[in-house]
């Protein structure tokens, strides 16, 4: 299996989506938690106010840092039942995305790997001792945040498509991460390079159902300890996610096809990562009320938001996250519906320049609604913004991984474009589109590139609590 063959196995089409005999069995709905039954949670402090003069290295400051990342921020009850909305969004609200913490010590917390647990706000420590060297070729930091992705928990609703989910959802979360990292002072790079054999061990994942996506290294350390000794097999129970789970091969062949079995491949496919480009800081005020008022869109009123909106969005979306798989592998192209100023049409993004490029002038509300699979979101939205990548570009660089940082990067832009939409007290939602013909739209400037994830943004026609 590589990266081009499950991406065009995958691909929507108007076909492909009214053959699919799928259907949702809710009697088999997913637990939206990994829940260990035998571990006994560590709780953290319920405090949403950003700790001040507080030393990174406490457990406030790393409580602040996953609540507003993966958190709980709102409950809302409904006829049948309570649904519980998260500080990132996520494809279906199905919350497929683990965070799991690898530490030494830290000033009331003791070295340890540790899962953490939104449902009830805490941590479960899975294995005592500093295993921070046990990750080969990470940079060496304080401490480590792990993203893993559980497959069924998505493929629920969205089948063998959940590999491409698994980088958006990533992604939404890790630029939450990234903001709040900042806001708080702290040094973080997004790793996708890494042994795989050695994370999913470390915490103790069965592969089959669960794997490590990536890593954020936070702060800066002169050296890793070298690990505490052997590591042992964890063999800790977890709770069914469901009474039955259905196996899709597609994505777990997609996922092997893009594991790096030891050091070696690790620095080699470093050594193809172009020179990176430094981070470029955003916005610290008023993070956490961003977040806490995020959401997503599910109706847009078709009202003009200004060109500074749009720029705003943009901008903050656009700018350069610390990886180390490089960044820009991703274009951005729009349909501008309602913009002041900006003439209604089809559009690509001048990262650079900070310019949009007019590819067609027109009325395409019609367009953008049929390309998000049919939807009104986009079509009702102010902009509708498609991100597209020379995917043969960037697999002859990077290889099967390549797919994952293509996929990652498309959720951390579509993350940050959230927070910068809700900042400005506008909506925002992802959506999923047909492949193909979103590119036929906007060639022939997007010939030979595929489409990745799509973005829409605009006046919710129902605010958030």
């Amino acid at each position: 299996m590589t990266a081009r063959e499950y991406h065009d196995l995958t691909k929507h089409s108007p076909h492909s989506v009214r053959t699919n005999a799928h259907y949702l069995d809710w009697d088999n709905y997913p637990l939206p938690f990994k829940i260990y039954p035998d571990l006994e949670p560590i709780p953290l402090p319920r405090e949403t106010r950003r700790p001040e003069g507080v030393s990174p290295w406490r457990r406030e400051a790393l409580t602040h840092l996953l609540y507003f990342s993966a958190g709980i921020t709102r409950r809302r009850q409904y006829p049948d039942g309570e649904i519980l909305f998260r500080a990132a969004a996520c494809t279906g609200a199905l919350y497929e995305i683990e965070l799991y913490v690898v530490c030494g010590d830290l000033e009331d917390l003791e070295a340890g790997v540790y899962h953490f647990g939104p449902g009830d706000l805490a941590l479960r420590r899975l294995r005592p001792g500093d295993w921070r060297g046990a990750l080969s070729g990470l940079p060496p930091a304080p401490l480590y945040v792990v993203s893993t992705g559980t497959y069924w928990r998505n493929a629920w609703k969205y089948q063998a498509r959940t590999y491409r989910h698994f980088g958006w959802d990533n992604g939404t979360i890790l630029a939450n991460l990234v903001t709040m990292a900042e806001a708080m002072g702290w040094e973080s790079r997004v790793l996708v390079g890494f042994v795989d054999a050695e994370v999913n061990r470390l915490l103790g994942l069965d592969r089959e159902k669960e794997v490590a996506l990536s890593v954020m290294a936070l702060g800066e350390a002169e050296a890793a300890p070298a690990p505490p000794g052997e590591m042992p097999e964890l063999r800790l129970a977890t709770v069914p996610a469901s009474r039955e789970e259905i196996d899709y091969p597609l994505m777990r062949e997609m996922h092997a096809s893009t594991e790096l079995s030891n050091l070696e491949e690790v620095l080699r496919w470093r050594a193809s990562i172009p020179s990176p480009r430094p981070a470029t800081p955003g916005p610290r005020a008023d993070v956490e009320e961003v977040i806490l008022r995020r959401g997503s869109a599910r109706r847009f009123r078709r009202e003009p938001i200004r060109q500074e909106e749009l720029a705003e969005i943009l901008l903050q979306g656009a700018r350069t996250v610390s990886t180390d798989f490089g960044w820009g592998w991703n274009e951005l192209y729009l349909i501008v519906n309602a913009v002041e100023g900006v003439e209604a049409g089809a559009y690509y993004y001048k990262v650079e320049d900070r310019k949009l490029e007019l590819l067609q002038a027109g009325e395409f509300r019609r367009e953008a609604a049929y390309l998000g699979l049919e939807q009104d979101l986009p079509g009702d939205a102010a902009v509708a913004v498609f991100f597209l990548a020379d995917l043969e570009r960037a697999l002859g660089r990077l290889g099967n991984r390549g797919y994952r940082a293509v996929q990652l990067e498309a959720g951390l832009l579509g993350g940050k474009m959230y927070l910068a939409a809700y900042g400005q007290r506008l909506g925002a939602t992802g959506l999923t589109f047909f492949d193909d013909d979103v590119v036929r739209f906007f060639s022939p400037h997007a010939a030979g590139k595929d489409a990745i994830f799509l973005t829409a943004a605009g006046h919710p026609a129902r605010r958030s609590a």
